[in-house]
């Protein structure tokens, strides 16, 4: 079972998912303080300094509750909610992008012309004596 279970995991379309897994949740952190950090700013300071992060609607607000213990508000952070969306709209056009580009690859691959095959020996050699006879003639 250990035996299967290795040749399994060494299968190139498996060490391949897990690289691009790697490689993805890499991705996804850029895009995240690419978000967070460098566009919500400034759409934020246009927007008369708003931090999208801290956007919500406060259903309930925190207070102390009758037997002294502290109770958390209860929000709907939209804010958060929306910095997600354009995460997830920014990393899902970069895979449209990777995966037109492949396919364009593809198609030229595909479109490439194959180059006839090499005649054999023996037909040169008979094409040879053909011509050989035909100036005899």
């Amino acid at each position: 079972m250990l035996k299967e279970f290795r040749e399994f995991a060494m299968k190139g379309s498996v060490v391949d998912l897990a690289v691009g897994l790697i490689i993805g949740t890499a991705f996804g952190a850029i895009v995240k303080s690419l978000v967070d950090d460098v566009i919500m700013p400034p759409i934020g300071l246009v927007l008369g300094n708003v931090d999208f992060s801290q956007l919500k609607y406060i259903m309930q607000a925190a207070h102390v509750g009758p037997d002294g213990k502290e109770i958390a508000e209860v929000a709907i952070r939209y804010g958060v909610f929306l910095n997600v969306i354009i995460t997830f709209v920014i990393v899902a056009f970069a895979m449209f992008m990777v995966v037109k580009a492949m396919n364009t690859l593809k198609r030229k691959q595909e479109a490439a012309p194959v180059p006839p095959p090499e005649t054999p020996p023996q037909e040169k050699l008979l094409a040879e004596i053909r011509d050989l006879l035909a100036k005899r003639a």
